[in-house]
């Protein structure tokens, strides 16, 4: 890997958990930082998240080997014009967004002369923040390359060998087919979440004391995905927006299906599916990509 010094734009939970888990796994590279928000440029300093902080981004970026924008997507390209006329010409330019077809239109109109690799670590937690970072973020997770047609295959195995240092397991995916698998697996759950906890908060008969007193296990979980970055997903949304509506139309059908199934009495229906579902489940934690501990491992 020839990579020795990286500048990672954007400093809140993505971004934070890079530095430290650069720090921590890989300690022979220098890491630089920027984030738009002073205040999280100060508290990233006193968290030492990288080694120095710059106040502009050009300086953060000055002689790196890799760039890394851990911005939300829809910033990705005013981020890039930001450094185009500082980059190296040498460096590697990537991201951590989970919306790919937009980025890399973005990164290649704002950055033409570069080598860009968009990436997607899929990790994260409900926090946000430069408080939010840790450096097992990536660990056992995936982290997902969508190289476009032309990418020097130096800086595809750079990249994947620096994201297996820091414990991801890597795949290569054309950005398409990546917003169509992250539109069903992580995009319309996020909505979904989004929705039922408005509806429960707007129920004109049910007070918003009572939701938050007896919420039981599933709506419980349904706000802590719903307390996620609105920033972050606001952009998801609106730049993964085709995949997004293809799959919210096929969930729209299931969802339907299961209402007539309910109103029918057809429970047949009703235990096929959730057997089927619950097989999915037990698939994700033998992947490893989730505990099988009683009630997602919280103490009690």
């Amino acid at each position: 890997m020839t990579i020795r010094r990286v500048a990672i734009i954007g400093l809140g939970l993505l971004g934070g958990s890079l530095s430290l888990a650069l720090r921590e796994k890989l300690p022979g590279i220098a890491t630089t930082g920027y984030d738009r928000d002073p205040a999280t440029r100060t508290r990233a300093a006193e968290r030492g998240l990288v080694g120095t902080v710059y106040d502009t981004a050009g300086e953060a970026v000055s002689g790196c080997e890799l760039v890394v924008l851990c911005v939300p997507v829809g910033a990705i390209g005013e981020a890039a014009r930001d450094i185009a006329d500082v980059l190296p010409s040498h460096a590697i330019v990537s991201d951590v967004g989970s919306s790919k077809r937009s980025v890399q239109k973005a990164l290649a109109e704002a950055l033409p002369s570069h080598t860009c690799v968009p990436a997607h670590p899929v990790a994260g937690t409900e926090q946000s923040g430069p408080d939010a970072g840790f450096a097992t973020l990536f660990d056992g997770r995936w982290c997902i390359l969508t190289p476009p047609d032309g990418a020097p295959q130096q800086a595809i195995d750079d990249l994947t060998a620096l994201w297996q240092a820091l414990g991801a397991k890597v795949e290569i995916m054309d950005a398409e087919h990546h917003d169509l698998v992250l539109a069903v697996t992580s995009h319309i759950p996020h909505l979904i979440a989004y929705t039922i906890v408005g509806t429960a908060s707007d129920m004109e008969d049910v007070t918003r004391s009572e939701v938050i007193k007896y919420s039981a296990g599933g709506f419980r979980d349904f706000t802590r995905i719903a307390a996620s970055d609105p920033v972050m997903w606001r952009d998801v949304f609106l730049n993964n927006r085709d995949a997004v509506l293809e799959m919210l139309g096929r969930f729209t059908e299931d969802l339907t299906a299961l209402q007539r199934a309910i109103r029918s009495g057809d429970g047949e229906t009703l235990h096929e599916l959730f057997s089927r579902t619950r097989d999915i489940r037990r698939s994700i934690i033998d992947e490893g990509q989730d505990d099988a501990s009683p009630d997602f491992g919280r103490d009690h």
